[in-house]
């Protein structure tokens, strides 16, 4: 019995390290971004986008160090499914979101072949092994690179932005962000993993859900607020760029760190993510826009694919 509530006082301690760390972690990164004068799409594609999915990328380590393979994996396919579902499809209920013509020329196209190529890897050896890890991080940095760099080529001034903060203290909040996160990351799979163990659960429906959730509150609480406050490519710059990252630099690290062995997470729910990683082509391109009925197909899915999880657990 204290076993099991000091398991619920870590779950819970974990989340909230993991929601402050990663908060912190975006505004350190924001704050160097503007002292470089990166545009705000590419600051949601990149640094807030990467500093939001931090909570993935850490736990996923943890858990590929302690050979929970279905756990690391899991939460990158949950998460993904979980960005564009649950957080685009609640942010375009809140207001019909207008896409910026990158995306669709672009960043979604880099996201659906990452997330074909994942797939793809994953049939063939029921896992991500250190060369196929080497593609997807080689991946992540030449479009980071090309991103930042083309992004400051065609900045085009914003005189009403706000002066960003100087630079030591977004170097302290992206420190303490880290830190948070790293604590957060190894309390809240711990205690992830007691439940599932004590609960019959499969790991690997625990890593597609109540991790994929939890580690994807970062992304759900900065674009709700960024949809609220009318900064639409950030909101959903973040959750593109965020599943980018999530298969291109998490499938790049982890597996470096250990060989991820995942037989737990099926074909279908590496198809589940491609789906919906298609899905949002024809949604951006009616109208350059996503409306609130789109929002409202897209968490009906979300609920169809939990649906489909709990009864095949």
């Amino acid at each position: 019995m204290l076993q099991h509530c000091f398991a619920s006082l870590a779950f819970i301690a974990g989340l909230v390290l993991l929601y402050y760390g990663a908060d912190y972690l975006v505004k350190g990164g924001v704050g160097l971004a503007c002292k470089l004068h990166i545009s705000s799409l590419v600051i949601g594609l990149t640094l807030v986008a990467f500093g939001t999915s931090a909570p993935e990328l850490v736990v996923s380590c943890h858990a590929a160090l302690n050979n929970l393979g279905d756990i690391s994996i899991g939460n990158v396919v949950g998460s993904n499914i979980c960005n564009i579902a649950l957080i685009l499809g609640l942010c375009a209920l809140i207001t019909p979101l207008s896409v910026n013509p990158r995306l669709f020329r672009l960043d979604v196209p880099l996201l659906i072949g990452s997330a074909l190529l994942a797939a793809i890897f994953h049939f063939f050896t029921q896992g991500i092994n250190r060369w196929q890890s080497t593609i997807f991080l080689t991946g992540v940095i030449v479009y980071t690179s090309w991103s930042i760099l083309k992004s400051r080529h065609c900045q085009e001034e914003e005189s009403a932005a706000p002066p960003p903060p100087r630079i030591w203290f977004s170097l302290l909040l992206t420190a303490a962000g880290l830190l948070a996160l790293i604590i957060g990351a190894r309390l809240f799979t711990d205690s992830a993993v007691y439940f599932a163990r004590r609960s019959g659960i499969p790991e690997a429906v625990i890593g597609l859900t109540l991790i994929a959730i939890g580690t994807s509150l970062p992304e759900l609480a900065t674009s709700v607020v960024a949809a609220c406050k009318g900064e639409k490519d950030i909101a959903i710059g973040n959750v593109v760029g965020s599943n980018i990252f999530n298969i291109l630099a998490i499938l790049g690290i982890a597996p470096l760190l250990r060989p991820l062995s995942a037989p737990g997470i099926s074909i279908i729910d590496f198809a589940c993510m491609l789906f919906l990683s298609i899905l949002l082509l024809p949604i951006m391109l009616t109208g350059r826009r996503i409306s609130r009925g789109e929002g409202a197909v897209l968490l009906g899915s979300y609920g169809t694919y939990l649906t489909y999880l709990i009864f095949t657990a």
